[in-house]
């Protein structure tokens, strides 16, 4: 170009194609309000080339999993049922775009998780649930060593981006045990490893005055011989009907690499009432 050549002054007046590579560097959410800003901003905020900029660079190979097949007249279209849930892999896994950034979410369901004595009908029970988005969950019978664990490949995820996983879980009303001591958390990336403390019972005020009567002289033990001071982590309602723990965060990063992620009380109390959806991994937005 010129010194003497104008240069445009107004977006209105690139080509179509130039004002979607411009708002490529957007977001979803901000692409989907300049369809109101300028009608002649609109047909390059719903142009394919802009909305495919903000699918995931492996969204033909989540389609070929999808369990029901997706119905989708442009990228838009598609992106926006990305942003629901939909179950893949044999309705193993759930898979979402969050709708404002684009990033991915998976849950694994709790058939993709080692349980420790899952197999053991008399220790585990593997049922279906109607308010689960999953075929059955895992209803814990009694235990007195309970550990979960799960791993994923960073690859799968976003790249370059915090991500936090959570246990999703309810408690039965015969539940016991499940309070009485902390589960330890961990989420491992390389050789990167973030520990904390986590009750796997919701706490109402009655329940922490027994606790307080009960259990004080105990968890001030806990607490004494800790090497470190850890901040403990109780259930916390979901949107859709269940419960979730977060169990740690990571950095997805540039390498595709495992995240193992684990819950492990040993404490050797007969516990039992645990219900065991999945465990989510889900961007975190500060």
């Amino acid at each position: 170009m010129s010194a003497t050549t104008p240069i445009p002054s107004n977006i209105d007046t690139l080509p179509e194609d130039c004002v979607s590579a411009i708002l490529s560097f957007t977001s979803p959410a901000d692409a989907s309000r300049f369809c109101s800003v300028s009608s002649s901003l609109r047909s390059p905020a719903l142009s394919d080339l802009l909305w495919l900029s903000f699918l995931p660079d492996d969204y033909p190979n989540i389609l070929s999993r999808a369990v029901t097949p997706l119905l989708f007249s442009s990228k838009r279209d598609l992106f926006y049922a990305l942003s629901r849930p939909i179950l893949i892999d044999g309705g193993s896994k759930s898979f979402q775009l969050d709708k404002s950034s684009g990033e991915k979410s998976y849950i694994l369901s709790a058939t993709e998780l080692s349980v420790t004595w899952g197999n053991d009908p008399l220790l585990w029970s593997w049922t279906p649930m109607p308010e689960s988005r999953f075929s059955v969950v895992a209803h814990l019978r009694t235990v007195s060593w309970l550990e979960i664990k799960c791993t994923i490949r960073t690859g799968i995820l976003t790249p370059s981006t915090w991500y936090g996983a959570y246990l999703i879980m309810k408690v039965s009303r015969r539940a016991y045990g499940l309070d009485r001591a902390a589960s330890e958390v961990s989420v491992e990336v390389g050789n990167v490893v973030k520990k904390g403390k986590a009750y796997l019972c919701d706490r109402d005020e009655r329940k922490q005055k027994m606790e307080a009567l009960f259990y004080g002289s105990r968890r001030e033990m806990l607490r004494e011989s800790s090497e470190t001071e850890e901040d403990e982590k109780f259930p916390s309602r979901r949107e859709d009907g269940w419960m979730e723990i977060e169990l740690g965060e990571f950095y997805s990063g540039e390498e595709d690499q495992d995240v193992k992620v684990s819950l492990m009380e040993v404490g050797y109390q007969l516990k039992a009432g645990l219900i065991l959806e999945g465990v989510e991994l889900r961007p975190n937005h500060v």
